[in-house]
């Protein structure tokens, strides 16, 4: 089933209503997967409109803020594994903006029902080489991060 959204655009239903579309990330276009809660009468909250809406005109001036938050993560998680000890090939010594780039890619972006959060909520999913089953998830509300972890937990 599909249906033609005035906001999202084109829409497919599999449990979720998703399209695939290209979106400008770090300067190059990149091909990812735009997912929307929803029923199958393809009907969407308001602050679902407003949540996509607000994060397309603050994607450019977002961008760097999300690979800082990335990279503050995967340190994290990368010295509680006790990789900075150990050296470990899947997790590899990552201190540079330019370096995560290298080993992320941008795959999706989620736009749950509202409700989770006190605001208007996003998600935002990366590939990633050194977890490929699952990835990176970033949770957004009102266009900051409030969390980071697996591609689940913005899903």
């Amino acid at each position: 089933m599909s249906i033609n959204n005035e906001i999202f655009g084109e829409l497919e239903y599999d449990y979720i209503w998703y399209k695939d579309m290209e979106i400008e990330f770090l300067g190059k276009k990149n091909k990812i997967v735009l997912m929307v809660d929803g029923d199958e009468d393809g009907e969407f909250e308001e602050e679902q409109y407003i949540a996509y809406k607000i994060l397309m005109e603050k994607w450019n001036g977002l961008q760097d803020i999300l690979l800082q938050e990335i990279l503050n993560y995967y340190n994290v998680i990368r010295h509680e594994l006790g990789y900075d000890i150990e050296i470990n090939e899947e997790y590899p010594l990552i201190e540079t903006i330019q370096e995560l780039v290298k080993n992320i890619k941008l795959a999706g972006i989620v736009i749950p029902y509202s409700g989770a959060y006190d605001g208007r909520e996003c998600g935002i999913t990366f590939d990633c080489t050194w977890d490929d089953e699952n990835g990176i998830g970033v949770c957004l509300v009102d266009e900051k991060v409030v969390e980071i972890g697996y591609q689940d937990i913005v899903m």
